[in-house]
């Protein structure tokens, strides 16, 4: 009997992801790729591993013997490669981060030049992705390391079998179009329209926190996420925002007025990893190079 440690690797993808397609997608490799290596892996142990007759990719039991070996044997490794490095002094190997445009222009892309000074053996994959769906993302583990954003009025998050490490308070700022009436008071917008984050958004949820706290209902004249076409949309006077000072980086101050209201509060950003990623090396390299840009 062969077993293949590769081959087992993709029998835990499809364990995790639910299907070829999904294990496929997770591995940066083609559906047929993924189904030959099963087959293969199938023919060496003699007994069929996932059932196909669903729409899902069920393992049999066999299957989840040796998806359940695969992820030890994964642990192992990680464990052998944190081992190395410590023995060698450097770090080294490719990490998988998801963020969010803000966080990739201005903490990533500072963060990567960092490390390819400090670290020259790490490297780094960058993929746009935040909220649940890269949480989700962490844990099927697809990616090494997400960072996600909250209202910094909120308590210190806690996600079961993961590391939250916290990196740097984001305060926001109410910006409104640079052809409006002097702004003192936040009553002076309260018939004013705005350009809002959904209200399940981390800016849509701030703005809902400010209108309750300072005794107004924010009219909603445009529902937009990201903050580049968010802040276009304030410079050709359509409405109010509140954004943080990342996304303001870099942006035309003529054509926009950044007021001085006080209250609106910080975003917190924080980078989560699964326990198992947490003390790798190159992660914590990583990690290292984000709390330095992020100071």
């Amino acid at each position: 009997m062969d077993l293949d440690p590769r081959r087992l690797a993709v029998l835990a993808a499809i364990a995790r992801r639910g299907s070829l397609a999904g294990a496929a997608a997770a591995l940066h490799v083609t559906p047929s790729a993924v189904s030959q290596q099963l087959a293969q892996l199938e023919h060496s142990v003699g007994r069929p591993l996932v059932d196909r007759s669903g729409r899902r990719a069920v393992l049999t039991a066999a299957g989840r013997l040796l998806a359940a070996r695969a992820e030890a044997i994964a642990r192992e490794l990680a464990e052998a490669e944190r081992e190395l490095a410590a023995m060698s002094g450097r770090a080294a190997g490719l990490v998988r981060v998801a963020a969010f445009p803000t966080v990739i222009r201005h903490l990533l892309v500072p963060a990567m030049a960092r490390l390819a000074a400090d670290h020259p053996d790490v490297t780094c994959s960058i993929t746009e992705l935040d909220g649940a769906p890269a949480l989700r993302e962490l844990r099927l583990g697809g990616i090494d390391l997400t960072i996600t954003e909250r209202d910094a009025v909120q308590g210190s998050q806690t996600h079961r079998q993961m590391t939250v490490v916290p990196l740097c308070e984001d305060p926001y700022r109410v910006v409104v179009p640079v052809g409006w009436p002097p702004i003192h008071s936040y009553g002076d917008l309260a018939d004013r329209p705005w350009v809002a984050g959904p209200p399940s958004s981390t800016a849509g949820e701030v703005l809902d926190r400010l209108g309750r706290e300072r005794g107004f209902t924010p009219r909603r004249a445009h529902a937009c996420v990201d903050y580049p076409a968010v802040l276009a949309l304030v410079a050709a006077g359509h409405g109010a925002t509140i954004a943080p000072d990342l996304a303001l980086r870099g942006v035309n101050r003529d054509e926009i007025r950044v007021t001085s209201l006080p209250g609106a509060g910080a975003r917190r950003l924080d980078a989560h990893l699964t326990a198992g990623r947490a003390q790798l090396p190159a992660v914590e390299a990583l990690l290292a190079c984000l709390k330095a840009v992020a100071r």
